[in-house]
């Protein structure tokens, strides 16, 4: 969701740099690995955060058309993000798709183990009675590559300059309005 279907904000190393984590740190596993009082005082301040990113989220280019088109089609879509639900839900009425998603096709870092973890895009799988080859992964950073990968869906880069991680992708395009004209919708 952030930096696929909205304009990329967030500012990872000042993140890190106001939690403690080192920059070479992964934000979720580091707060996993700290003490209960300590790693919940750090959540505190990164959902405070994540909120005012929320609620000022701009949509990325082509998505909102890109997401109406497959609603239109009656393609299945899902969000699965390492952001909460209920940010996910505030982000999305802010670009725009808040009436798109259902709550229980909008899956956080609460509801599965956060991406490249595979654990929410099999969630769907099941919920939705589908093979993995039937479902396309669409990301805009590694772990997203990486979650598709291991639950077995294609791949779909977007928003990347370049492909930093070749041969990750199955196919890497601009941007979400390039998407919506090579689908032809």
């Amino acid at each position: 969701m952030d930096g696929t279907l909205t304009v990329a904000v967030h500012d990872f190393a000042r993140i890190k740099r106001e939690l403690a984590i080192p920059q070479e740190d992964d934000i979720l596993t580091h707060l996993a690995g700290l003490p209960a009082a300590e790693a919940s005082a750090k959540h505190a301040w990164l959902l405070a955060h994540e909120r005012a990113l929320a609620a000022a989220s701009q949509p990325a280019t082509g998505a909102v058309a890109l997401v109406r088109a497959l609603q239109g089609a009656g393609c299945r879509l899902g969000i699965l993000t390492r952001n909460v639900r209920s940010l996910a839900q505030v982000t999305l009425q802010a670009i725009g798709l808040g009436d798109v998603f259902a709550e229980d096709d909008i899956i956080g870092r609460d509801e599965a183990e956060p991406k490249p973890s595979p654990a929410g895009l099999q969630y769907f799988l099941r919920r939705w009675q589908v093979e993995p080859s039937q479902v396309v992964m669409v990301g805009d950073y590694r772990f997203d590559l990486e979650c598709g990968r291991a639950a077995g869906s294609r791949t779909l880069l977007v928003n990347a300059p370049d492909n930093p991680w070749p041969g990750m992708a199955c196919w890497h395009l601009a941007d979400c309005a390039a998407v919506l004209e090579r689908w032809g919708g």
